[in-house]
């Protein structure tokens, strides 16, 4: 990957180690010159629904070369931020924080921070990107993957959770404990490090730092409703209801899951976001489509195939098919539900399941998914810029009728 340094670029290469996507052990990369004539990622230009198909395609067939390029440039911020100068670090300190930071951020899916590169490539409309765009596009699809970590690593310390990507949680490790509160704190901090060492230059460089803050304000706030909406020891369905579930996936999901990754983008392409509501407010209706789907996979879905057993059912989550259970059941129906949701007890959980299937809430959802993609390609399609009607259908069509 590439840095900008006298006019010329240097390609940083590293051989991570085993465990490819869960963790990435300590890099090694040797540095060496090169011109800036070589060109990573060619956007075509895109209209049509099948079009944006085929795109995605074609981006799936180059996404683990993609993820390679990716994860150099990983290797890169992570290096810098291990010898900021700002802190003098003690070999204990900086061994904690790389263990840390390749514990945490880099072993997901990375679909945030992708995104960020296909959606402003998108935006080019058929121009090549240049290994500088590239290198700052990935830069800011990390600082997302910065604040993902930022926010599970502390997530899961209130919710008390175990594992978290097929591995335990960092603060069950040994010797980590309640110090992840700490770490996590660090996680956020790392943020306006990065913007500051590749984007301080950039006339979009305040408008970046005001896009995180005003990002991670929502997604904890959206936390903070979801954490109160059933407080510990309190199992009261009355307080589901629709609007609370959509405040809870607008805020906690949909703002730094879809709306991030696309303004940075745009902020990169010399766009003004306040020209963009109607893509925000697009985006934002994509991912409470994006949790709906997550709720009914949970429980619908062959585990084989999702990769996982749901458990909203056990874990008494304020899910939309709970939401629409109380919607549509009656007394009898209603008293059955309360008796059982929430219990960790197969006997409970099956009757949960049956109750479901008796008010069809399959087809519910399939009825809702056809709506809301028929409105969202409308809202989409309507977008007078036809390179943004690109990234928007490119999101959908990474979503609509997922399997897992």
């Amino acid at each position: 990957m590439y840095l900008q340094q006298k006019g010329r670029l240097l390609l940083i290469n590293y051989k991570s180690s085993l465990r490819f996507f869960n963790q990435i052990h300590r890099c090694l990369f040797t540095i060496y010159q090169e011109e800036e004539e070589h060109c990573i990622l060619k956007a075509p230009k895109l209209s049509t629904f099948s079009e944006i198909n085929e795109h995605n395609n074609s981006l799936c067939e180059k996404m683990s070369d993609l993820k390679s390029k990716f994860l150099e440039v990983y290797a890169v911020l992570k290096s810098e931020l291990l010898n900021d100068p700002d802190f003098e670090f003690t070999d204990d300190a900086r061994q904690w924080v790389e263990r840390m930071l390749d514990y945490n951020v880099p072993g997901g899916k990375l679909n945030r921070g992708l995104s960020v590169i296909d959606s402003y490539s998108l935006l080019k409309e058929g121009k090549e990107l240049t290994s500088e765009e590239i290198f700052q596009t990935s830069s800011l699809g990390w600082c997302i993957e910065w604040l993902q970590a930022y926010f599970l690593v502390l997530d899961d310390i209130m919710d008390g959770s175990h594992t978290r990507r097929g591995q335990p949680c960092w603060f069950r490790l040994p010797k980590v404990g309640m110090i992840a509160a700490n770490d996590g704190i660090l996680l956020r901090n790392h943020i306006p490090r990065i913007l500051k060492n590749h984007f301080r230059g950039k006339p979009y460089y305040v408008d970046l730092l005001e896009l995180f803050n005003e990002v991670e304000f929502q997604t904890a706030s959206g936390q903070m409703i979801d954490l109160i909406t059933t407080l510990v020891g309190e199992k009261d369905l009355s307080k589901y209801s629709l609007p609370i579930h959509r405040r809870i996936v607008q805020y906690k999901t949909a703002y730094y899951s879809f709306y991030l990754p696309v303004a940075c983008a745009l902020l990169m392409a010399g766009e003004n976001l306040d020209n963009h509501v109607n893509v925000k407010n697009i985006l934002i209706e994509m991912g409470i489509y994006f949790q709906v789907q997550d709720d009914y996979l949970d429980c619908f879905a062959d585990p084989e195939v999702l990769g996982k057993i749901g458990t909203d059912i056990q874990d008494f989550k304020c899910s939309w098919l709970v939401v629409k259970a109380l919607e549509h059941c009656n007394e009898e129906q209603k008293k059955l539900l309360h008796e059982n949701y929430g219990k960790d007890d197969p006997a409970c959980v099956a009757k949960v399941k049956a109750l479901y299937n008796d008010l069809k809430l399959e087809d519910v959802y399939l009825e809702y998914e056809k709506k809301t993609y028929e409105k969202l390609i409308n809202n989409i399609e309507a977008h007078p810029s036809k390179a943004v009607q690109a990234v928007l259908k490119s999101f959908l069509a990474k979503i609509y009728k997922r399997q897992k």
